[in-house]
């Protein structure tokens, strides 16, 4: 199924973040991981709510 799929990709993204979030140790570059992680997060649930509108996807 795609959706167990995507979690499983998801979990694996997550964990290998965590893991260069923690090698790295300037605080400034953590917070450029944390902005983009940030970024991504954004637009995949802006992704997400238009895919789920009720309108349905624009044409």
């Amino acid at each position: 199924m795609m959706d167990d799929e995507n979690i499983a990709l998801n979990s694996v993204l997550g964990l290998e973040l965590n893991r260069v979030f923690f090698a790295v140790r300037e605080t400034a570059n953590k917070q450029k991981i944390i902005e983009f992680a940030r970024e991504v997060l954004q637009s995949e649930r802006a992704e997400l709510a238009d895919s789920i509108s009720p309108e349905g996807p624009a044409s």
